[in-house]
């Protein structure tokens, strides 16, 4: 390979939020334990962006600044190349963050009476987004139909009926459960919202991270109609591991749309975004692309021998097919476990941290989502930490007859 990703760089006292999240839980926690949880990679970054913007401080002013044309044409470039979406320069509204942009959205186009539909579980920032804004949060579950998790569209058209509900945010590819969605499933979206007047912001934030044999549809291409009912949401920081630098894209066809936003933002001091998260994205849209492909081949491997474990180590852990993002979603149900235990289990018995499945929201309650974006040995190790630990755990059960 080109790129080093074997690599482990400690976080520990850097001010991650993964890592200070992992010494809080449990400040115990051995050294050489890496979380698996928040997503962010514990990958180097592209060698190419921390070089890049170093050479650019250096003969850089630290002031006031605002996205350049050659910034806007590496986004343009890139949602062309990946996307086989023509966008334009005027459809582009950049934010300091997918969720911050989340968190306006739903306040900009949804009525403090009026209710905003989330296909759950889900990412929890779009709770978070619904119930701060003071909005009403409406829930469609998703089926989970064998290992497979399907929208349940006769419930969720039922919901779009209802005139009070205008707003529904759509991850895609979906976060927690790793689907990504059919062309025909965003068309049948499309269909319902436009039928009933009900508006979509599209997160689309894990858009380049597709596993092999699956394909990622955006969804304002599906039709010009749902094109111009809709915000796109984008961002470099997961595809390269850019978080810190704050920055991302809103695409937004329909003009109409794209000035409220503009001017929500505004309203909201929102200017521009981190100098260096400019440069960053310019260079990771343009020059990083290599470093993406060798990517997607590492999360393959880890995903293989993940899913490899579970299946002869854990059989009562259902391993859900993972179709897109780095983020593993696992049924432990069958592990006879309370969620609580389950969760007790991970953080004091195995040092296992991931995102516990019950923040995503109620149908999350009993399943892990594990972060694979890590060395293929880190991995490994946290693997066979689980394993030992829940031997352990048998053989205490099996001594005190439990």
């Amino acid at each position: 390979m080109k790129y080093d990703f074997e690599t482990l760089i400690s976080r520990k006292n850097t001010g991650s939020g993964k890592w200070d999240g992992m010494y809080k839980e449990n400040p115990n926690v051995p050294d050489g334990v890496v979380p698996f949880s928040v997503a962010d990679m514990e990958f180097k970054n592209p060698p190419q962006v921390a070089e890049g913007i170093s050479a650019y401080l250096k003969n850089s002013i630290l002031g006031y600044t605002f996205a350049t044309d050659a910034y806007y044409n590496a986004v343009i470039g890139w949602m062309k190349r990946r996307h086989q979406w023509d966008i334009k320069k005027d459809w582009i509204v950049e934010y300091p963050g997918v969720v911050p942009a989340l968190f306006h959205l739903v306040k900009l186009f949804a009525q403090p009476d009026e209710g905003v539909i989330l296909f759950t579980p889900v990412y929890y920032p779009f709770y978070n987004a619904v119930r701060n804004g003071g909005r009403t949060l409406v829930e469609t579950q998703l089926k989970l139909t064998g290992d497979r998790y399907e929208i349940d569209f006769e419930d969720f058209e039922q919901k779009a009926k209802n005139s009070r509900n205008t707003l529904c945010i759509l991850s895609n590819p979906h976060n927690p459960v790793g689907r990504v969605w059919t062309e025909e499933e965003l068309a049948r979206i499309g269909k319902i919202c436009l039928d009933n007047n009900v508006m979509v912001i599209a997160d689309e934030i894990h858009q380049d991270l597709i596993i092999p044999g699956y394909k990622h549809k955006v969804y304002a291409t599906v039709s010009e109609e749902m094109a111009q009912n809709c915000v796109v949401c984008t961002a470099p920081s997961k595809t390269f591991n850019l978080a810190g630098l704050m920055t991302s894209n809103l695409i937004i066809p329909n003009s109409e749309l794209k000035e409220k936003v503009y001017e929500y933002r505004e309203s909201q001091a929102v200017y521009f975004c981190n100098i260096a998260g400019y440069k960053g994205c310019e260079i990771a849209y343009n020059d990083c692309e290599d470093w993406l492909e060798e990517l997607l081949t590492v999360l393959e491997d880890n995903r293989k021998l993940l899913e490899t474990f579970i299946n002869d180590k854990f059989p009562q852990i259902k391993v859900i097919p993972l179709e897109g993002t780095y983020l593993q979603w696992l049924d432990c149900r069958g592990l006879g476990l309370h969620y609580k235990e389950l969760n007790k289990f991970m953080t004091e018995e195995a040092f296992l941290f991931t995102d516990e499945g019950y923040i995503f929201g109620e149908p999350g309650e009993g399943f892990e989502r594990i972060n694979l974006a890590c060395p293929t040995w880190v991995l490994q190790e946290a693997l066979d930490r689980m394993e030992k630990a829940w031997k352990k755990r048998e053989e205490v059960l099996q001594l005190t007859g439990q």
